[in-house]
């Protein structure tokens, strides 16, 4: 079994206040039984707090159910025309937040439940620290630790977590906090210029961890603050009978975007480097949904090819100066 830590934060007036000052940013995809489940447990856990839900367009049935539970719940809704990714996602629900007066966020995943207690905990110390970038630890239903800090080895591009027996290879590292669940200030929010949408899936929050500690904040995991997180349950697959398979989705993404990550933020010999370990990347992250799902289907590897080609495509469309701007989404 993982930590069982109870968080602490301020209590009745005081808690009151903080949450009205608050406001829950959850991203979704066709996933209204996700939000029903969830986002209403930690709602109806922090009703002070406001809810912002942006429903990334999927289908027709999809958003007329998002926009009948919201209105049940008396949640804020964002409606963009098609799908923004995460990151588009989270900065059109900070905007309103913004509007709406919210001076401390909390983003969540559809996929992710947290009490009261973790919630003030989380927020007091965004409050307190409006720099920082604050993080849980993650478990699963189980217990079981999922995230809590990892780093991105520079030399190619591989994920390190305190958990790993993997010795970090020389050339340094970027830290970073998972965007399941993030606390933090509208001031940093703003100040770092929100998530970069070309990203939009997957390694949005490596970047976004990066360009907080790049302005002079700093990331923080409030081991005192546990939240659950069933990774995968907005991107796994759905037809898998065991195993921790995930979604061609998933892989897609992860692959693809470790390679735009370095066409955006890294130099020309570190670029040649994670091109050169870019089909020991693919194999690794295929292989966190295990071995018996390739029994099954091959399909995880052509998105893994998938993935590489275009990433690759990405980072000479980079070297030509070709790539949009960081509020255009690259589905």
């Amino acid at each position: 079994m993982g930590p069982t830590p109870r968080a602490g934060g301020p209590a009745g007036d005081d808690a009151a206040r903080l949450l009205a000052r608050a406001a829950i940013l959850v991203v979704s995809y066709g996933s209204p039984e996700l939000l029903e489940r969830n986002l209403a447990r930690v709602a109806r856990a922090v009703p002070e707090a406001g809810v912002v839900v942006v429903d990334n367009y999927s289908t027709e049935e999809t958003r007329l159910r998002t926009r009948d539970l919201c209105a049940e719940h008396g949640w804020t809704l964002v409606e963009p025309e098609g799908n923004t990714g995460f990151g588009g996602g989270m900065n059109l629900a900070q905007a309103r937040a913004a509007a709406d007066g919210a001076e401390l966020l909390l983003l969540l995943n559809p996929d992710a439940v947290l009490d009261r207690e973790t919630v003030l905990s989380l927020l007091a110390r965004a409050e307190r620290e409006p720099r920082s970038l604050v993080a849980p630890v993650l478990t699963d239903s189980e217990g079981r630790v999922v995230a809590d800090r990892a780093v991105v080895c520079l030399a190619d591009g591989s994920m390190r977590s305190p958990r790993s027996s993997k010795p970090i290879p020389p050339g340094g590292t970027h830290p970073w906090l998972s965007g399941a669940c993030l606390a933090l200030s509208t001031r940093l929010f703003e100040a770092v210029g929100g998530f970069d949408e070309r990203y939009f899936l997957y390694w949005e929050d490596v970047d976004f961890s990066r360009r907080v500690v790049s302005s002079g904040g700093a990331l923080v995991l409030a081991r005192e603050a546990v939240a659950v997180h069933d990774e995968g349950g907005t991107h796994r697959d759905r037809d898998a009978d065991a195993g921790p398979a995930k979604s061609d989705t998933y892989y897609y993404y992860n692959i693809r975007n470790r390679l735009l990550y370095a066409a955006l933020q890294l130099d020309a010999g570190a670029r040649r480097r994670w091109v050169a370990t870019a089909p020991a990347a693919a194999r690794a992250i295929v292989l966190r949904g295990g071995r018996r799902q390739l029994l099954r289907s091959r399909s995880s590897l052509r998105a893994a090819w998938a993935g590489t080609r275009d990433g690759l495509r990405l980072l000479r469309r980079a070297a030509r100066g070709e790539l949009p701007g960081p509020d255009t989404p690259i589905p």
